[in-house]
């Protein structure tokens, strides 16, 4: 999986951007939002790591 994915379905992203603020979406969004989402991730998977296990889980992003 390269760096530059897209992590996010961007139809599903601009129609909620619209939904909720009838504000259209620059083509710079998603992948600024795949960058987020993996730095996320990364942060997850070393809790998980630390906690001894091998299957991420929602406790390991820090919100509840």
């Amino acid at each position: 999986m390269s760096e530059q994915d897209v992590l996010v379905v961007v139809s599903k992203l601009k129609n909620y951007i619209r939904s909720q603020a009838g504000m259209n979406t620059a083509g710079n969004v998603a992948p600024k939002l795949s960058e987020l989402v993996r730095r996320l991730c990364n942060q997850a998977i070393e809790s998980a790591k630390a906690d001894g296990r091998k299957t991420v889980m929602d406790r390991d992003f820090g919100e509840s």
